[in-house]
C-alpha cells in the first residue's frame, strides 16, 4: 500500500472512546468511513489527535487491530508507536505489522530529556529494530525536544527512516527539511499544523497531517490538490475556510487541551463519536457546548447532538 513517498492528506485518527481505555467500535468505524469518504491519503492511528500516549497498551493495540480491520488496505495506515521505554515501542511495531499496518511513526520519548546525540542513537537504534518503514515525528511542544537540522540530515542515511513529520510551526525550519530530503527522493516531508499544510506543499512538501479532516475531511483533501496544481486563487479561498475553522473549533475549550477538547466535542455534536477524551483530559464543559454548536452551524455542518 505505502508508495514512496507518502503524499496527501494523512489525518491523525481521533479515538473514539466509551470509557476509560474502551474503544467505541461502532464509532470507529463511523469516523473512519467519514474520514476516507472525504478522499484521504492514508491513516495515522495513535497520534498526538489519537490520544495515543494517554491509552493503555492493550487499548492501543484493540485501536490497531480494529481500525486496520475496518480500513482494509484501502488507504496506507501509519501507526505511532511513541513509549517512554524502547521496548513498548518495539513491541508495539511489531503489532502494527501484525495487523497489516504499513508504517510507524516514532517522535522523541516524553519524560528524559535529549541532547541531539541521544535522540540520533535512539532514532536509528529503533529504526533498525522495528519492522516496518519508520517517520519521525517532531513535536517539541509535547515532548521537551526537537529535531535539529544536522540531526535530520544524520538520520536521513537510515534507510528504514522514510519520511518526516513536522509539527513545530517553524517555516523555516520544515523549508530547510525539504532541502535536506531532496537527497532521497522517496523521502516524504509533511506538516502537521493543519492551517500551513497549503503552505508546505506550496513549497515543496509532500502534504499535511491535519486534525481537523477529522471533521471535514474533503475541505483538505481540496487544498492538498489546489496547492499541488498551483491554483493560488482556490488556496486562498481554502486557507480562509481552514482558519475559520480553527479558530470557531479550537478556541471554544479551555487551554492548553482546547484544540483536541473542542474538536472531538464537534464530532460528538455531528453524530460520529463521543466527546470523551482519555484521562487526564476531560470532555468540553457542557456550558461550552451552545457556543460550539452554534460555531458548527455556521460552518454549514448539520448539529445532531447540540
Amino acid at each position: 500500500m505505502l508508495k514512496l513517498p507518502l503524499k496527501g492528506v494523512v489525518p491523525p485518527l481521533v479515538t473514539p472512546l466509551k470509557g476509560r481505555d474502551q474503544i467505541d467500535l461502532p464509532a470507529l468505524e463511523r469516523v473512519i468511513e467519514h474520514v476516507l469518504a472525504g478522499g484521504v491519503h492514508g491513516l495515522f492511528l495513535l497520534g498526538t489527535t489519537g490520544e495515543g500516549p494517554s491509552l493503555s497498551h492493550d487499548a492501543q493495540r484493540t485501536l490497531v487491530k480494529e481500525a486496520t480491520k475496518i480500513i482494509k488496505k484501502r488507504v496506507p495506515v501509519l501507526v505511532g508507536i511513541t513509549d517512554s521505554a524502547f521496548s513498548e515501542s518495539v513491541k508495539l511495531a511489531h503489532y502494527a505489522a501484525e495487523q497489516g499496518a504499513d508504517a510507524v511513526v516514532l517522535a522523541p520519548p516524553y519524560y528524559f530529556p535529549m541532547h541531539q546525540g541521544d535522540l540520533r542513537q535512539y532514532c536509528a537504534a529503533m529504526a533498525r529494530e522495528v519492522p516496518l518503514p519508520m517517520f519521525l515525528y517532531n513535536m517539541p511542544s509535547h515532548c521537551k525536544v526537537t529535531f535539529d537540522l544536522e540531526t535530520v540530515k544524520h538520520l536521513l542515511q537510515e534507510p528504514n527512516i522514510i519520511g518526516f513529520k513536522d509539527s513545530s510551526a517553524q517555516m523555516l525550519f520544515f523549508n530547510s527539511v525539504v532541502q535536506l530530503a531532496k537527497e532521497r527522493p522517496e523521502y516524504s516531508v509533511l506538516m502537521g499544523p493543519e492551517e500551513l499544510m497549503g503552505e508546505c506543499v506550496l513549497m515543496g512538501g509532500h502534504g499535511g497531517v491535519c486534525g481537523g479532516a477529522n471533521l471535514s475531511p474533503r475541505m483538505f483533501v481540496e487544498m492538498y490538490d489546489a496547492a499541488v496544481a498551483g491554483d493560488l486563487r482556490l488556496v486562498n479561498v481554502l486557507q480562509q475556510r481552514i482558519l475559520r475553522l480553527s479558530s470557531l473549533v479550537y478556541s471554544v475549550g479551555i487551554s492548553p487541551s482546547s484544540y483536541l477538547t473542542g474538536l472531538k466535542a464537534a464530532m460528538s455534536m455531528i453524530g460520529l463519536c463521543d466527546a470523551r477524551l482519555s484521562e487526564p483530559l476531560t470532555a468540553l464543559p457542557v456550558d461550552r457546548r451552545a457556543a460550539l454548536a452554534r460555531h458548527l452551524t455556521d460552518l454549514g455542518m448539520n448539529v445532531v447532538n447540540p
